[in-house]
């Protein structure tokens, strides 16, 4: 049986038999459903990350805070919390000790999130990372 030509492609009970180019159609119209979920995803990516590299600079800044005892306590701490913090997260980079002399020792590191791309542009909330621990004692 053979339908009616319309324009290269034939008509067959009211549907065109020939769909070329409809799946390179579908795919252009989902493209950009397609790039905001992997941009999204992206972004999550980049939250854990940052959560994670807070976390472990608090614990690293605590532990070099309760080996340097009390007087060097602090800059002790600082220079930890940022030491092992890639580039990109270490320009923004806040971190505060407190406790020292009380027997327990605290770090707290608060690191910008980068918009897609570390260094270029950060989120203004910041990822919050919190570490404590007991003093060493000099015998």
């Amino acid at each position: 049986m053979r339908g009616r030509g319309y324009g290269g492609a034939r008509l067959l009970g009211g549907r065109f038999a020939d769909d070329r180019g409809q799946v390179a159609v579908e795919f252009l119209g989902m493209l950009p459903t397609i790039l905001i979920t992997l941009a999204v995803l992206w972004q999550l990516v980049l939250v854990g990350y940052t959560w994670t590299l807070a976390g472990n600079a608090a614990d690293e800044a605590v532990r070099a805070a309760t080996a340097a005892g009390p007087g060097a306590f602090q800059g002790a701490c600082r220079e930890a919390g940022v030491d092992k913090l890639p580039g990109a997260w270490e320009g923004g980079a806040e971190v505060s000790c407190g406790g020292s002399g009380s027997g327990f020792v605290t770090a707290d590191v608060r690191l910008r999130v980068p918009v897609l791309f570390p260094g270029v542009l950060g989120f203004p909330g910041r990822v919050h990372g919190h570490a404590g621990a007991v003093e060493e004692e000099d015998d």
